[in-house]
């Protein structure tokens, strides 16, 4: 147990230190504290009631960490998510206390307030919550504890009547319609895209146009297989970077159904983080973490490289195949940290499933030979490909 007795403290940062337990009651009683940082850490149990009660606190980001029951994401900006384990869906009065708010995408139920924090507030921030109900400019349902008597006046009568015509009429044009679309619906990202807009919420076109200023050439950091990277500014100040996928090249859409499934499902501190996707029949795009310091070179980080490797490997109940390790995609943050990326190309093995096959080869002089004879991919395919960087660096 951890006892904070720094009554000045105004900033509490302790992410990516895989620390256990709980979060101490005590926290809440600082006073000053207004930013809290906790995320990738691996704590547990619940959330403190007066750490998300308190008055000051204007920042708030508990993600990817192990909080029990039915919980909510909470996003102040773009990069700032937060996670509150065990909480119900009902709205707290404490959220009027934030500076920045934005729940879209989540489980909320009940009333959206309207005084403080949420006077100011739009519809965007608070898409995809079913159960809300509140202002009309929420862009949710008004509020109602009854409804009233229905009249049985024959006008009331057409308003069943007109739909079961209309949909004789409508029906027919829509299923050509869908016929006719059948091979390119056959293309549209699978479920895994859903749920990544359910945790972490849709950015517009426009949003990205005006982050890499119309995907200026000089905000270009690189050219992959399926798409291009761009280095962006999001409109709070924070930098990305941008993989916008070229969708004309054929299995780009499968692409990116695997890297949402990817992002989705993985959590790990040598893994580029996912902030949001772009998903539309115009544009597939992943905002991801920008890694300031480029790719790996003769920098010494094959303890984080190995690190990632082995959840891949081992830390879920399928396993996931890279396909395509090399210097290039692995990044390094400020600290000097490898972080794994470009996902486009792995592969899941099942349980009990050692290997697979794949059309899509990865990068010659780093993919295992029967990856290129046989296109035959497995877990011990990404281990050779870490052993080519090793003789390279050494």
């Amino acid at each position: 147990m951890v006892s904070f007795q720094m009554r000045n403290l105004g900033e509490l940062s302790i992410e990516n230190n895989d620390i256990y337990g709980s979060i101490p009651d005590c926290i809440g009683n600082l006073s000053l504290l207004q930013k809290v940082f906790l995320s990738s850490n691996r704590l547990a149990s619940s959330i403190p009631v007066n750490l998300w009660k308190h008055e000051n606190l204007l920042y708030l980001n508990l993600s990817f960490n192990y909080f029990k029951g039915r919980g909510i994401y909470l996003s102040w900006t773009y990069h700032t998510i937060i996670y509150l384990g065990q909480y119900q869906g009902l709205w707290p009065e404490a959220l009027q206390y934030l500076k920045y708010l934005n729940v879209s995408f989540n489980q909320l139920s009940g009333e959206i307030p309207s005084g403080g924090l949420f006077a100011n507030l739009t519809a965007k921030s608070f898409l995809a919550n079913k159960g809300c109900c509140g202002r009309p400019d929420f862009g949710v349902p008004p509020c109602s504890s009854h409804n009233t008597q229905k009249s049985k006046t024959p006008l009331n009568r057409l308003t069943y009547i007109l739909p079961v015509i209309a949909s004789t009429i409508i029906l027919p044009a829509v299923i050509y319609m869908l016929a006719k679309n059948q091979k390119r619906n056959a293309e549209i990202p699978s479920s895994d895209t859903n749920l990544m807009a359910e945790e972490h919420g849709f950015i517009s076109y426009n949003d990205l146009c005006r982050a890499t200023n119309d995907f200026c050439e000089s905000n270009s950091l690189g050219v992959g297989g399926f798409g291009s990277v761009y280095k962006g500014i999001l409109f709070d100040g924070t930098t990305v970077a941008i993989k916008v996928l070229n969708l004309q090249r054929e299995g780009t859409y499968k692409s990116f159904d695997t890297e949402c499934k990817v992002w989705r499902t993985m959590r790990h501190r040598n893994l580029v983080k996912v902030i949001t996707i772009c998903s539309s029949p115009d544009i597939r795009a992943l905002v991801l973490e920008y890694i300031s310091n480029g790719s790996l070179e003769n920098v010494n980080i094959l303890v984080d490289i190995s690190s990632a490797l082995e959840y891949l490997h081992h830390g879920q109940l399928e396993v996931v195949v890279h396909c395509d390790l090399k210097p290039s995609n692995i990044l390094l943050d400020d600290d000097m940290v490898g972080h794994v990326a470009d996902f486009d190309i792995a592969k899941y093995l099942a349980e009990n499933q050692d290997n697979t096959q794949t059309k899509t080869l990865g990068t010659i002089g780093y993919v295992a030979p029967e990856y290129g004879l046989e296109g035959k991919v497995s877990a011990r395919g990404d281990v050779y490909s870490f052993g080519i960087m090793m003789l390279e660096i050494f």
